[in-house]
């Protein structure tokens, strides 16, 4: 068990490089495809969550936001695989990284506010002032919407790393707490290794959850603005 309680987060390297690139290329190796007409149980399972996932996450879009399914679904996939990787031994998560989930945040959320702009100009820049605003408020609500248009990347990023990196904490106060306990009282070893296996089936539950709620905020965000 490291003692630096941040050492997981820090970047790895191989020979003095950073290995964030063949980290983040791996999960995309787990994921088998098939090149006989009949798949395997595997592949079926796999491709009925891929289309239960997008049929629920499509829905509300109309044929223009529709065309963005792909880029959702790997997105959704991609977190999702992330995180759960990041819950092995010894392992890193890149989504533990600001800089990372702002750079996944940045070009999506762009991207609809880009899409808004060009098909719905007028309903986007209505936002911007709700209809029946008193005249001496309107300066107030535009500085205020534009703020809250502008946060919005940035509150997708800080909650998908606040909500990893306080799970991967946890985990690692309560190992090191189990693992110091182990020679002073076999009760209280037994309660928090249980309390560790409760924390650790809890974050698997909270790597997909997360995936599914950035992936979901940015499906809301181009419903709002195709």
């Amino acid at each position: 068990m490291n003692e630096n309680l941040f050492t997981p987060f820090m970047t790895p390297t191989i020979l003095g490089l950073p290995a964030v690139v063949p980290i983040i290329l791996f999960p995309t190796l787990l994921f088998p495809t098939s090149k006989h007409l009949i798949s395997n149980r595997l592949i079926i399972i796999q491709q009925n969550l891929i289309q239960l996932i997008m049929k629920q996450m499509m829905t509300i879009h109309n044929t223009k936001g529709q065309t963005w399914s792909l880029m959702l679904m790997s997105l959704i996939i991609f977190i999702a695989t992330t995180n759960l990787l990041g819950l092995l031994p010894h392992s890193f998560t890149p989504t533990t990284q600001l800089s990372m989930n702002l750079a996944m945040a940045i070009p999506l959320w762009a991207g609809t506010v880009i899409t808004g702009l060009r098909f719905k100009t007028k309903n986007s820049l209505a936002h911007f002032l709700p209809q029946g605003t008193p005249t001496p408020l309107i300066p107030m609500l535009v500085v205020i919407e534009t703020i809250s248009l502008f946060i919005q990347p940035v509150a997708l990023a800080v909650r998908l790393t606040a909500n990893i990196t306080a799970g991967h904490l946890l985990m690692h106060l309560i190992g090191s707490a189990t693992l110091a306990l182990l020679t002073a009282s076999f009760l209280a070893t037994s309660l928090t290794l249980v309390l560790l296996v409760l924390l650790t089936i809890l974050e698997m539950a909270v790597a997909l959850i997360q995936a599914y709620v950035f992936t979901l905020l940015v499906s809301l965000y181009l419903h709002d603005n195709t």
